[in-house]
Parts: structure tokens; sequence; C-alpha cells
């Protein structure tokens, strides 16, 4: 038993520990059949992540969220889009319309979820969890919140918080 634990340790420690609380949930991959365990997929790693729209002013962050995750992704850094239409129905398509826009116009390649609901009564519990954490809801398309390697949120932004912001990137690095 020694022995195996020290090797789990030495893999990272992820699978020697609980799910952190802040990753504990399940989400559905976009295009995708089965739910994905958050905590499985990406416990470890710094995470931000994103509630997205295809037809909203703030749609071209696409851009530098994916450069974001190109860049710092070897690192243990990953986006996580979740598209929404809860605000002003920017996001109406379908999951496979999301997926060719991203991928089209933006190479978009980090992981993207089904459609979510991300504020109200009726929110994914993943989204009611993060505003819970840091007392904010977004408010817009492109709210980011930024999850340590802890599983812990450590930050909320809103959607004036650009991807390439000096701000946000600092906290990403200094998580690294």
């Amino acid at each position: 038993m020694r022995i195996v634990t020290l090797i789990l340790l030495s893999l990272g420690g992820a699978a020697a520990t609980a799910c952190p609380a802040g990753l504990d949930f399940a989400a559905r991959p976009l295009l995708g059949q089965e739910p994905v365990r958050l905590c499985e997929a990406y416990a470890g790693k710094v995470v931000l992540v994103v509630n997205t729209a295809s037809k909203c002013g703030f749609t071209p962050q696409y851009e530098g969220l994916e450069a974001l995750y190109r860049e710092l992704g070897p690192r243990g850094f990953v986006v996580l889009g979740f598209p929404s239409n809860d605000f002003g129905g920017q996001e109406p398509g379908t999951e496979a319309d999301i997926g060719k826009f991203c991928r089209s116009t933006y190479g978009v390649q980090f992981p993207m979820f089904e459609k979510t609901v991300v504020i109200g009564a009726g929110a994914h519990p993943f989204y009611q969890s993060l505003a819970a954490q840091t007392g904010e809801s977004p408010k817009w398309n492109f709210h980011k919140y930024l999850i340590d390697r802890d599983g812990k949120v450590v930050g909320s932004y809103g959607s004036m918080t650009s991807p390439t912001s000096g701000t946000l990137r600092e906290a990403i690095e200094s998580r690294l």
C-alpha cells in the first residue's frame, strides 16, 4: 500500500486525493454523448471557465481564449467553454452550429460543452457552485471563473476582462 501511495503521489497526487469540490461536477461535451467528470479530466490543472455565445459583441474573445489555451496548455492550463443562450438569445444555434462556428471562425480546440444555463434557479450545478463560491453570477456572455490546481475558485472576471488582459494573465500565470 505504501508503494502504491508513493507512486500515485509522484504522478501528481490527483488519484491519491478526493475530488476537489470546485470540480466535482459532470458536463456533456459539445456533440458528445457521455458526460465528462470534470474532476477526472481537469483536476491538477489551472482552469478558466467561460460562458460563451456566437453572436455577441464579446465573441471575438474566442481568439484570445484559444491563444491562451495553446500557449499555456503545456504548463497545465485549460479553458472550458460553456455556450449559453441566457443573455440576449446570442447563442441560438444547435450544438453542431456552435461547434462548426467555433472551429471554422476561431480555430477553437479547447474543450467546449453542451449549451448550458448559467444563471438563475435552472443554472447547471457547476455554475451554481461557481456563483456561490465567488458571490458573482455571470452578468453577460464571456464571464470567466478561474480555478486553481487544487480545485479552488480563485477569481471571477466580467465580460469586459478580455483573455489578453494583464490582470487575468497574471492571475493565471501565478497559479501555473
